[in-house]
């Protein structure tokens, strides 16, 4: 089938339109493209701040840590009760708590020594935790006599600064938080060896 010469420039024109299409759609996706390129600039990355332990250009001494000015104290750092944030007295492992230990705290030290002691510990302190089951190093039992005499400042201490395989709980767990356990801790080793004598009479009933 022949086309007239009228025909030609006509479907010419039909078969450049879709070409012109798709020039129009490639040059709106490279303006796009640059669009996006602008977004993306490097000051959020390249902040011009100081990362710890990076040296500096501006000071004298070439660091970029400066030492704090005499006197002052970081928020939420000024610690002045050393019974309550070390669990010692004069240096030595405190016998007494800071604060009265009421059911309130009893029951406050029972559900923090659940979430961070018992997955080593055990929920009742003899180190058979589900942690230790499935291989970790299994820690010493709260009812041996070592610990049972230990005073109760030790456990504070551990708690805060770590000791042999056990790592610190200072970011975990507040200070109040930690004497809370001890207390909890003392319930624990007192229920492994206690009688019926050390029971209120009115409570006797409920052992039988």
């Amino acid at each position: 089938m022949r086309t007239s010469a009228r025909e030609a420039p006509v479907h010419a024109e039909r078969s450049a339109c879709p070409e012109r299409e798709r020039r129009a759609v490639s040059a709106l996706i490279v303006v796009a493209g640059l669009l996006g390129l602008g977004g993306c600039r490097q000051d959020m990355h390249d902040q011009p701040k100081y990362i710890p332990l990076r040296a500096s250009t501006f000071f004298v001494d070439g660091r970029s840590a400066r030492t704090p000015v005499a006197g002052t104290v970081a928020r939420e750092q000024l610690h002045e009760d050393t019974l309550l944030y070390t669990g010692k007295l004069d240096g030595v492992d405190a016998t007494v708590f800071p604060f009265t230990v009421d059911e309130k705290v009893m029951a406050r030290g029972h559900e923090r020594y659940d979430i961070y002691c018992s997955p080593c510990h055990g929920r009742t302190g003899t180190g058979d935790g589900m942690v230790v089951r499935r291989g970790y190093r299994a820690p010493p039992s709260l009812h041996a006599d070592r610990l049972r005499l230990a005073p109760v400042g030790h456990f504070v201490d551990v708690m805060t600064i770590g000791f042999g395989a056990m790592p610190d709980y200072a970011a975990q767990i507040t200070a109040e938080d930690r004497w809370a356990i001890v207390a909890y801790i003392r319930a624990l080793q007192l229920s492994e060896h206690a009688t019926a004598a050390d029971v209120p009479a009115d409570r006797r009933g409920a052992l039988q």
